[in-house]
């Protein structure tokens, strides 16, 4: 567009405003006749299509981006579900993957059956109330277990670093449809909370059930059936942990990244697995105040900004040459929660509500795993990373002394290679035992800690007095991503091994957070239409 020209109705502008202009219409339409050359009167009625917080050099903005606001915009999350029919589909997990694959096979009409191990969403609270008050770990309902999935009580991202930004608009477009906050449509960085996503998740079930969807929670599948189709092993359906047997031509596994016996059963019944790198580390924990003076600068504590986040990345050298540490689901003003699903391991996650109102921040800090780091370590086999996670999970527990207590370190004691023998104050509802968390990681027989001690020193030269004694490491985090990849072909998607299987999201090692799984889950469906001769092509592909 050049200077003096409208704006039309396909264009779009980008600009920067104050903070205190971020929620003046008057002061927008200003900025774009500014830009534009023009009178303000010959702005047509806007609409933000997208907004980001530049806190870059401390000079505090919102990065918006404008366009004319349509006369009737589209509704949300077209096209909805419709009434289902025939041969049901059988979807093994109720996360993001498996819902959103059984949503879009709804849009064509097509029936599923989702089962999931765990409970369902409102039902998995008392759940979690054993982990964070009484120490006590249920491995069919937790954190990790049950209807939505991981993510449903782990803050709910929704940012992605997938490519295909269609598919995320209507993932996100779906979930405002089912109650999430229409702000998610337009930040740079959404993110539904916590307290929210629970209400969303319901919503689509319920809608889906309407439609005919089955759903089975808790109901745990413990085996495949196997027949001999066109001359080659297929799927023939699943058998579940109280004896039934449900037949279906199509299985889309979607189980997670710690439903650790899946793998079993999948290798029993001929399924191949590969070992994949991952990442492992810690939960570092910081008061907000100190991330927010850091990130805002004199703008800190402004109203209309929120929790600050950050996003850090450090190369390290060491045994096995170079690795990346890196923070991982960083949580401003967030909650650090215990995501163990066995009883004799410690795992530790972060979790926000939708206003991040804790006085805490908290990230994973991560140190990618290579197979050649396994290797040294004589783990091998497909499983050879699960292994890895036990020995940490296991060690961690033994130094928390029990009931889910998590060991500690404070920042400057880790990087100065020494114990602590006090730590602050935690969001960590077991609490935490303060101590020598580089004796914990010494546990995987990897230089972990030497990584840890290099970012963390790397990290407080970026962000001022994030190398203090107010921040506190706890151990550990090791479900970052699935150590196993479940292999498929890149066209049908299914299994080489069986046909009619269909691995996916994030236990099969094609998706990291709620987006990635989400879409992967569609294209799983997408992938069972083709086969089925309703759809042709993919538009993802």
């Amino acid at each position: 567009m050049s200077r003096g020209a409208g704006l039309g109705p396909d264009d779009e502008l980008e600009l920067d405003l104050e903070l205190d202009a971020a929620d003046d219409p008057a002061a927008l339409a200003a900025a774009v006749a500014n830009r534009l050359g023009i009178a303000p009167v010959l702005v047509p009625p806007l609409e933000v299509r997208r907004r980001a917080i530049d806190a870059r050099r401390h000079r505090v903005r919102l990065h918006l981006t404008v366009g004319p606001r349509p006369p009737a915009p589209a509704p949300l999350g077209e096209p909805p579900p419709r009434e289902v029919a025939g041969d049901p589909v059988i979807i093994v997990g109720a996360g993001p993957a498996g819902l959103f694959c059984a949503h879009e096979l709804a849009r064509h009409g097509v029936a599923s059956t989702v089962l999931d191990r765990g409970k369902l969403v409102q039902a998995r609270r008392r759940d979690l109330k054993g982990l964070t008050q009484h120490g006590r770990v249920d491995p069919e309902s937790n954190y990790c277990f049950g209807e939505g999935g991981a993510g449903t009580y782990s803050d709910g991202k929704l940012y992605t670093r997938a490519h295909k930004r269609g598919d995320v608009r209507d993932v996100i477009e779906v979930l405002t449809r089912y109650g999430a906050p229409e702000e998610i449509l337009v930040d740079a960085r959404p993110h539904i909370g916590s307290n929210k996503l629970p209400r969303v998740i319901t919503s689509l079930r319920e809608r889906l059930t309407a439609c005919g969807v089955g759903f089975e929670l808790p109901a745990r599948a413990d085996a495949l059936l196997v027949e001999t189709r066109g001359g080659r092993p297929a799927v023939a359906g699943v058998r579940l942990g109280d004896g039934r047997e449900l037949a279906a031509r199509e299985v889309v596994v979607v189980t997670g990244h710690s439903a650790r016996d899946v793998w079993g059963w999948l290798a029993a019944a001929g399924v191949r697995l590969e070992a994949k790198p991952f990442a492992v580390g810690v939960r570092v924990e910081h008061p907000q105040p100190l991330i927010d003076q850091a990130q805002y600068g004199r703008f800190a504590g402004h109203p209309r900004l929120p929790a600050a986040p950050y996003k850090l990345v450090h190369q390290t050298d060491g045994d096995g040459g170079r690795r990346g540490v890196f923070s991982f689901c960083m949580c401003p003003g967030g909650w650090i929660v215990p995501a163990a699903t066995e009883p004799d391991g410690v795992v530790v996650n972060g979790m926000s509500l939708s206003r991040r109102d804790s006085p805490f921040a908290n990230s994973g800090i991560v140190v990618g795993v290579e197979l050649a780091d396994l290797a040294r370590l004589g783990l091998t086999g497909p499983l050879a990373g699960v292994e890895l996670q036990r020995r940490l999970e296991q060690a961690a527990a033994q130094a928390g002394g029990g009931e889910l207590r998590a060991p500690a370190t404070r920042i400057t004691d880790l990087v100065d290679g020494r114990a602590s023998s006090t730590v602050p104050g935690t969001s960590y509802q077991p609490g935490l035992l303060a101590g020598d968390l580089a004796a914990v990681l010494d546990a995987s027989g990897l230089d972990l800690t030497a990584r840890l001690r290099a970012a963390l020193r790397g990290f407080g030269a970026t962000i001022r007095g994030y190398v203090s004694s107010e921040g506190v490491v706890v151990g550990v985090e090791t479900r970052t991503s699935s150590p196993v990849r479940v292999p498929r072909d890149p066209s049908t998607l299914q299994s080489p091994d069986l046909a009619g299987l269909y691995p996916g999201g994030e236990g099969a090692g094609y998706a990291g957070g709620i987006v990635s799984a989400a879409m992967d889950g569609v294209r799983l469906a997408r992938a069972i239409l083709r086969a089925r001769g309703l759809a042709t092509a993919d538009p993802a592909d």
